[in-house]
């Protein structure tokens, strides 16, 4: 080989060194760079999340706060000042006296695991059968009735129409329901909310209003012809029957609409809604994102339904783990002296002007 060959040679070998060396260091570099880039991209997310997590964390102890304050608010209601009929009471003593028949049924099953009414009735019926014999009424476990058909709410209407020809009014109760005021007689709710009027010309059918419309959980049915063809009609609503083992039965869809279709003079004649939904129907307020949304656009209704201290019934329409809920609450009675407290001596006063309304209030 040449002089000048092995000159020429060296070079390449020199060149391809330096190239390697340079091909070596972007590789070497190139890591460091994308290390870099991620550094500050952790960096800048570290700043957000720093800038956000006070606003954040203040925002979600406001919201709990919010929550658990509203149900403690809640739950004295009555000692705030809000009335839930109007008249004194009187446990019945010093007006009329009617014959009634406090009636309930269940399946006691649990096809919806977490709404199980299973075991619920050997809770309420000491409880129900307690308030009746100290007002001389009868309770009626109407469990025997059951259509296994259809869901197990609609048997509600098989119950209330083979009783009701032998009481001047049945009182239908939902077995998720329990006495809590027992001092309060249901003469003294059928004058706080109908006035000082004639049996025979007092509304057949009593119920309540929640957020979601009428709840036919808990009504008064007064004897009469009118309302025995009513319970026949609502239970030829077969088309509102739902599946059974869906939350919804269908039977309440059904009573609404039929007060909807309702002509008027009739509904304004037969049928009758207290102004408070707390006169008898006291549901449960548990603290969640969705009775915190109704508390907060339904205000006035959440009001007058939720279940406050000295209210005659608590109904746990729509609450979970029923079972549980119902043994606190027999508990907090039993603490409460069987819930007579001063406030449930003045449960019933100041509204026959505001105690009611017919349909449309």
């Amino acid at each position: 080989m040449t002089t000048n060959e092995q000159s020429e040679a060296s070079e390449q070998v020199r060149e391809g060194t330096l190239s390697q060396k340079k091909l070596l260091h972007e590789y070497a570099s190139a890591p460091s760079t994308d290390r870099q880039a991620k550094k500050s991209l952790f960096h800048f997310s570290s700043e957000i999340l720093r800038a956000l997590i006070i606003p954040v964390g203040a925002v979600v102890m406001l919201c709990g706060l919010f929550m658990y304050g509203s149900g403690a608010l809640l739950n004295r209601a009555n000692d705030l000042g809000r009335q839930c009929a109007g008249v004194a009471l009187t446990g019945g003593e010093s007006i009329r006296k009617y014959k009634f028949g406090m009636v309930t049924c269940s399946d006691g099953s649990s096809s919806i695991p977490q709404r199980s009414f299973e075991g619920l009735m050997e809770l309420i019926t000491p409880n129900k059968q307690s308030y009746v014999q100290r007002h001389g009424y009868d309770f009626i476990d109407a469990s025997d009735l059951l259509d296994r058909r259809r869901p197990p709410s609609w048997s509600k209407i098989l119950a209330v129409r083979k009783h009701l020809p032998q009481y001047d009014w049945i009182f239908w109760n939902d077995a998720d329901s329990l006495v809590t005021n027992p001092s309060i007689a249901l003469e003294d709710i059928i004058s706080a909310t109908v006035g000082s009027v004639d049996f025979e010309d007092m509304p057949d059918f009593i119920v309540t209003e929640d957020v979601t419309g009428v709840n036919a959980g808990m009504f008064f049915l007064r004897n009469s012809k009118w309302s025995l063809d009513f319970l026949d009609l609502w239970w030829n609503q077969t088309s509102f029957i739902k599946p059974i083992g869906e939350c919804k039965s269908g039977d309440n869809d059904a009573l609404k609409y039929l007060m909807k279709i309702m002509p008027e003079k009739e509904k304004e004649k037969h049928i009758w809604i207290p102004y408070m939904q707390c006169v008898f129907n006291s549901n449960l307020w548990r603290p969640s994102w969705k009775s915190s949304h109704r508390l907060i656009t339904l205000t006035k209704s959440v009001w007058q339904g939720s279940y406050s201290r000295g209210d005659f019934m608590v109904h746990l329409a729509g609450i979970d783990n029923k079972r549980k809920w119902i043994e606190r609450i027999l508990e907090d009675i039993d603490a409460d002296g069987k819930s007579v407290r001063s406030a449930g001596r003045s449960i019933l006063h100041n509204s026959v002007q505001a105690g009611g309304c017919r349909l449309g209030c």
